[in-house]
């Protein structure tokens, strides 16, 4: 029996190179050039590209060194965060015009929910188009757009035409435009699904339909069954206006590789001190902590502990800092140290929505 969903009018905004565009904004001599916002130094860490850097392959969290060795002409600009957040601001003011049902993602990206509302426009394509304009309006930024039933679907099509483009999927188009998707371009599949995926014969999401969902959980796990819905099309995660904060983190990068335990702990004070604070920033507290290193040759560690009280103070989450740190001996000198903390007490107990079926009725025919 076919299962109907609730097919909603979802628009999932995402500007273009936002902090690299940002800085071109504001400096016109950098347009049309190839930069990279961060990742200046001999450790540095590229936090973001322009358009005319990625035609060298440059990407986001790609070393300094390796993004130069690829383009020579290649300048490097600081982040300013204070800025970027300015600009967020103007530009989630006028999602707010629009509808109140908004879901931010990040500083550069968000869910709206259209299905109803403020300007009564039955269209969510022209209110994707409207709100890119005033973007550039008020912002001089560019954004781009996907429209679709669901939150998933909407975020693989913003992509589809980047720069300053939009792509709508609707109802009816919807199963043939998963189909014929590279599986590399569903969105949750990263380089190492996507390996995995190849080597089970899977590269379109037509190939991933003929796989039951049996299949799917015996090799991909947990995840088997997400996979199963959404190439039919299922995802029913609502857009939450209020998206509940999962961790706090902080972390530093050093210029100079350390290998002194006292001196580690001297740096991680001075990160307790940030996660503590973004901690009563945020009224919250956690229960899990944990200590990442990044050693020397980049490998990566992660040592944990859940508590049987949720604490926030720099004090306590010290306390338990050393405890991990302690645990087991350095493999190596570190060039970065970090602190999370998770398991918070904003956190519902609300159990997750694991729907399957075989075919998603689209009978219910929308403007989009």
């Amino acid at each position: 029996m076919d299962t109907v969903l609730p097919i909603r009018k979802i628009i999932h905004v995402d500007m273009d190179a936002f902090y690299a565009s940002v800085a071109q904004l504001d400096d016109p001599s950098l347009r049309g050039k190839p930069i990279a916002v961060g990742g200046g130094g001999t450790r540095g860490v590229v936090s973001a590209a322009s358009y005319e850097a990625r035609k060298f392959g440059v990407r986001s969290a790609m070393s300094g060194v390796l993004a130069k060795k690829l383009c020579p002409e290649l300048i490097f600009v600081r982040t300013n965060f204070e800025r970027y957040k300015e600009i967020s601001e103007r530009v989630r003011a006028v999602f707010f015009e629009y509808t109140d049902l908004v879901e931010p993602l990040s500083l550069d990206e968000a869910y709206l929910d259209v299905t109803k509302n403020k300007k009564g426009n039955p269209s969510a394509s022209l209110i994707a188009e409207e709100i890119r304009q005033k973007i550039k309006e008020k912002t001089g930024l560019n954004a781009s757009a996907g429209i679709s039933i669901n939150k998933f679907i909407a975020k693989v099509a913003s992509d589809i035409n980047k720069p300053n483009g939009q792509k709508t999927v609707p109802p009816e188009e919807v199963l043939d435009f998963l189909e014929q998707l590279d599986i590399k371009k569903f969105y949750g599949v990263g380089k190492v699904m996507k390996e995995k995926m190849y080597r089970h014969g899977i590269y379109t999401g037509a190939d991933l339909k003929t796989k039951s969902i049996e299949y799917l959980q015996e090799h991909f796990g947990k995840s088997g069954s997400y996979y199963f819905n959404i190439v039919r099309g299922i995802h029913t995660s609502k857009v939450k206006p209020e998206r509940t904060r999962k961790s706090l983190a902080a972390e530093r990068t050093f210029s100079k590789n350390i290998s002194s335990e006292i001196f580690m702990l001297e740096r991680l004070e001075d990160i307790a001190a940030e996660v503590a604070r973004r901690l009563e920033k945020s009224n919250v507290a956690g229960r899990t902590i944990t200590l990442k290193i990044k050693y020397r040759d980049f490998t990566l560690q992660t040592r944990s502990k859940t508590l049987p009280l949720y604490i926030a103070s720099k004090e306590l989450i010290m306390e338990n800092v050393k405890d991990l740190l302690y645990q087991d001996e350095m493999r190596d000198s570190v060039r970065l140290l970090g602190i999370s903390m998770s398991n918070l007490n904003n956190e519902s107990a609300k159990k997750k929505e694991d729907i399957s079926a075989k075919t998603i009725d689209v009978q219910l025919k929308l403007d989009f």
